[in-house]
């Protein structure tokens, strides 16, 4: 007693607290971490099956109960793994990601086609197990606009595709904020992300945009012939400029020469083409091609 005052005096009584813990005088309460749920369905098939259609009609099944725990945690499904054990106890898998969180059975059993039809059955399954190795919060919301069944529609397609070449490898546009044509739009993957809009598109901009190519030219004005990419152009219409200057708080490389001044050239050759004159640093480029 006498050598725990000294400590108390100079520490304070927290640190006599957790000495009396330490020692097992004192107990310390906790809060456990509760298990996450668990969301595995499994089914024992009396008799070996190893038809694409039974295959499909057990994994209907296994939906069905699944997609109710599901619903009942206000969660869907973002990665399912469905388990077909073989009589020889070998297993087979398919992985099904999905472009958004989903516990509608009805639509995701279609998009199990591809895998249950790769599937080596060999003397035939004896049992099945369909878990969501991965879920994310659903919560019920009334759905009363037609662009509900589209949105589900192209979700549905997402993953379908994904599929085949991996859903990170589809991808969207979205809006930036910037005035400057090459920062003003973001590649991000579809499935993990949601569309924005409407876009504010205050003049027209080209289909295809690409870094900058140096043509000849002379003056403020278009030149009336040019040639790009080995090819010669004669020049049809022009419309323009639309002045561009650079964003002078970001520090950009490819903005050193100043201001932009933008024009739309339609070329007797049916290309129409976005160039682009640089006042600063005399040149004319090719950015862009309009449809």
């Amino acid at each position: 007693g006498a050598a725990r005052a000294p400590l108390a005096r100079r520490f304070g009584p927290a640190l006599m607290l957790r000495l009396d813990q330490a020692l097992g005088h004192l107990g310390e309460e906790i809060s456990p971490l509760a298990e996450p749920p668990h969301y595995g369905v499994r089914l024992t098939l009396p008799d070996p099956i190893g038809l694409y259609d039974d295959v499909m009609a057990g994994t209907s099944r296994l939906l069905d109960q699944l997609c109710a725990r599901l619903k009942a945690q206000e969660t869907g499904a973002r990665k399912l793994c469905l388990t077909l054990r073989r009589v020889d106890q070998d297993s087979q898998t398919v992985e099904l990601r999905l472009a958004r969180p989903l516990r509608d059975p009805h639509r995701i059993l279609p998009l199990f086609d591809r895998g249950v039809k790769e599937i080596e059955a060999g003397f035939g399954i004896d049992q099945m197990r369909l878990e969501a190795t991965q879920v994310e919060p659903l919560p019920v919301r009334q759905l009363s606009h037609v662009s509900s069944g589209q949105k589900g529609q192209l979700d549905d397609l997402i993953t379908r595709i994904g599929t085949r070449i991996g859903l990170e490898n589809i991808r969207r546009f979205l809006p930036a904020d910037s005035h400057i044509p090459e920062r003003s739009f973001l590649v991000v993957p579809a499935a993990y992300s949601d569309p924005e809009g409407p876009w504010v598109a205050l003049r027209p901009r080209p289909l295809r945009l690409f870094p900058p190519e140096p043509i000849a030219g002379s003056g403020a004005r278009p030149p009336g012939r040019f040639r790009w990419r080995r090819m010669s152009f004669s020049t049809a219409r022009a419309t323009g400029p639309e002045r561009i200057a650079p964003e002078w708080w970001l520090e950009d490389d490819n903005w050193r020469s100043g201001v932009r001044d933008y024009w739309q050239i339609e070329t007797r050759q049916g290309r129409r083409l976005w160039l682009y004159y640089t006042p600063q640093a005399p040149g004319w480029f090719v950015q862009g091609e309009f449809a």
